[in-house]
């Protein structure tokens, strides 16, 4: 009898042993599955914010042709409305000639309250946008050479098609070279406008006031 239920006992741990074996066993392949699914969405690539966000800054910064409004709640004998010179600057009494180019209006309330913190009881100043244009120009090889003025934020490519688009026959659109002075200085960019074209491209380049794009024509072999 004694020997029967030692049998009995060892069989009974030996089933113990091996369910609880097994259990470790699925245990260890669901933590590891766990940590699988948990390192794929940590390590998973972030999308790259779109062009268009990141110009989104662009759009906010004033630009020569901008017209704004400044207004001195505290000394409205100030107020003035002017749009910003082809040199970036604006005129303003007592402190004289202020560049506004290039900055947002909440960083030029700042310069300001800054310059007028000795003339003003009331530190208060706003800027305001009430205007935003500026000239652009096309020339070469497109259907209506030109200038383009535009109230937004304007892209080569669709500054070219405002122009009338490419002339076909002659345009080059792998070499469009824009002409920008900056700092008394001319810079050219070429851009390979065909790969936008055909949707392999879809980085954006943004003009600035007085920006020349000039579209070069084709070789032609006889």
């Amino acid at each position: 009898m004694n020997s029967g239920s030692n049998s009995e006992q060892s069989d009974g741990i030996s089933a113990t042993g091996g369910l609880l074996r097994a259990g470790l066993v699925c245990g260890a392949i669901i933590c590891a599955l766990g940590l699988a699914l948990l390192a794929g969405c940590n390590t998973a690539p972030s999308a790259a914010l779109p062009t268009q966000a990141a110009e989104s800054t662009e759009a906010q910064t004033l630009r020569e042709g901008d017209v704004v409004k400044i207004a001195f709640p505290g000394a409205p004998n100030l107020d003035t409305q002017q749009p910003i010179r082809r040199d970036g600057r604006i005129t303003l009494s007592i402190v004289g000639e202020v560049m506004a180019a290039g900055l947002t209006p909440a960083a030029l309330e700042r310069d300001l309250l800054q310059r007028y913190s000795t003339q003003l009881v009331s530190k208060e100043i706003t800027v305001t946008v009430i205007s935003s244009s500026f000239l652009v120009y096309v020339s070469g090889a497109v259907i209506h050479p030109g200038k383009i003025e535009s109230t937004h934020p304007m892209t080569a490519i669709e500054a070219i098609m405002e122009a009338g688009g490419f002339d076909s026959a002659k345009a080059d659109t792998t070499a469009v070279v824009v002409i920008r002075n900056e700092g008394g200085q001319t810079k050219n960019t070429t851009l390979n406008l065909k790969l936008v074209l055909e949707g392999k491209q879809n980085r954006a380049f943004f003009l600035k006031p007085s920006d020349i794009i000039y579209v070069p024509e084709k070789f032609s072999w006889f």
